[in-house]
């Protein structure tokens, strides 16, 4: 059954916003990096418009030159994501936590514990780490591909087992008798070959039950488990195309998994920056791109457009000849679409603000043409939702709140107001607590 209303998550990270020279701007505070105040100002502001929760991605390791800006990601998601709790109310609360270090019993703790303090509000974005410099942090050096994912079913199989392990049947406490009913709080005793764990759980369960699983689209070993374990899918198209075919393998995953495709949520990631007008929200990401060295960046599109590197003036369209010898990477969508852009009398500079070189989709117009952009996708069955990014997080998720998602209420595709009290009733997700009960006997 096609859902009646797109998701919305706000992908967060490093307090400044997606672009590296945000910090630079005059208007921000450079000092954003550790203020919990500003991730909580953002945070509230995606409430404020309705987005069903907001994302911290995580790397366990100095990700970035710490010379020229900050880190790509926050402090730490499970922390910031406490503080979170309880300056929201309604907006939803997924952390990245890898499956790779911390131990199963101290993973399902915390992110129960964050499940009831915030009334049902959390989401686990569980991924396995692959960069040796986070192995190098915990004194390790990266494990075969395969023996990443034996661990990762170990961590996934256990950690849900210790959610269900406090049951339902336990009952509330009662002052003229027992603060729980012990026979239906049992140990789970799971032994694996990584990793193991008692219980039970001291935690019981939240509004709805545990925690909302995500997990990126991948291929191999990765999609395999994502069919499995995950709620919601996330994956990174360029283009309508791809995302119908990661889609469609993203629910061949989850059948073969033996649970129903229509049970989960398939996202995709995007960027937006909106102005009245598509020129002056062109200027608003070359307003950033003038505070870093673009150099490289245009000699890359030079490339991209088939091209001799530095053979193109910055700030003109290019010439008659130019555009004749012009040769797209027909399996490329940027390529395909910077040669678009250039075709249509854009400047190499006006290209690159177009977002042309970011890792998703980047939409940069008006309202209407970004809601546009999310209206084709989701009318179009390749995405339930979307993982919305912006250069500028202190102005870009203000002006999406006020400016599109108005319009895209008006299109009736997004809700007036939060549906439910949870994270799972603002996914549309059914109820689950412990691993699911339809799943393949063999999930190694």
């Amino acid at each position: 059954m096609k859902n009646q209303h797109l998701i919305l998550g706000l992908a967060l990270a490093n307090n400044y916003g997606g672009h590296p020279a945000t910090w630079r701007m005059p208007h921000v505070d450079a000092d954003a990096y550790t203020s919990i105040e500003a991730v909580v100002e953002q945070t509230r502001a995606g409430e404020r418009g309705g987005f069903q929760f907001a994302f911290l991605a995580d790397r366990l390791f100095a990700y970035g030159d710490l010379s020229e800006g900050p880190p790509l990601f926050g402090l730490d998601p499970i922390i910031t994501l406490s503080a979170l709790s309880q300056a929201t109310e309604r907006i939803g609360l997924v952390g990245t936590a890898s499956t790779s270090f911390t131990e199963p019993y101290l993973m399902a703790r915390q992110l129960k514990a964050l499940d009831v303090t915030s009334h049902g509000r959390a989401g686990w974005n569980a991924v396995p780490s692959f960069e040796p410099d986070a192995f190098a942090n915990f004194g390790q050096t990266p494990p075969p591909r395969e023996k990443k994912y034996e661990r990762l079913h170990e961590v996934m199989q256990i950690v849900h087992a210790l959610w269900a392990s406090w049951g339902y049947k336990a009952g509330r406490p009662d002052k003229d008798g027992k603060f729980a009913d012990t026979a239906h709080i049992n140990p789970v005793n799971l032994q694996g070959t990584h990793v193991s764990a008692r219980g039970p759980l001291p935690v019981p369960p939240s509004e709805q039950g545990q925690p909302v699983v995500i997990m990126p689209f991948s291929s191999g070993l990765g999609l395999q488990a994502a069919g499995v374990y995950a709620n919601v899918i996330i994956g990174m198209p360029y283009t309508v195309e791809e995302s119908r075919a990661q889609i469609d393998a993203a629910r061949q995953a989850v059948a073969l998994a033996g649970r129903n495709p229509a049970d989960i949520k398939f996202m995709s990631f995007v960027g937006f920056t909106v102005a009245a007008t598509k020129r002056e929200a062109l200027d608003k990401r070359r307003a950033l791109d003038d505070r870093i060295d673009m150099s490289r960046n245009l000699a890359r599109l030079d490339t991209y457009l088939g091209l001799r590197p530095g053979s193109t003036t910055p700030d003109e369209p290019l010439t008659a000849a130019q555009l004749a010898a012009l040769r797209p990477h027909h399996d490329d969508g940027r390529s395909v679409r910077a040669v678009g852009l250039a075709r249509a009398g854009w400047s190499p500079r006006d290209i690159l603000a177009h977002g042309v070189f970011d890792p998703y989709p980047t939409v940069v117009g008006t309202p209407e043409q970004v809601a546009d952009y999310l209206q084709e996708w989701f009318e179009a069955g390749v995405s339930d939702g979307f993982m919305v990014n912006f250069d500028d997080f202190s102005t870009g998720i203000d002006d999406f709140v006020d400016q599109v998602v108005p319009v895209l209420r008006a299109r009736g595709i997004f809700p007036e107001d939060y549906e439910g009290t949870t994270l799972r009733d603002h996914l549309g997700l059914p109820a689950q607590y412990g691993l699911d009960a339809r799943l393949a006997t063999n999930t190694d």
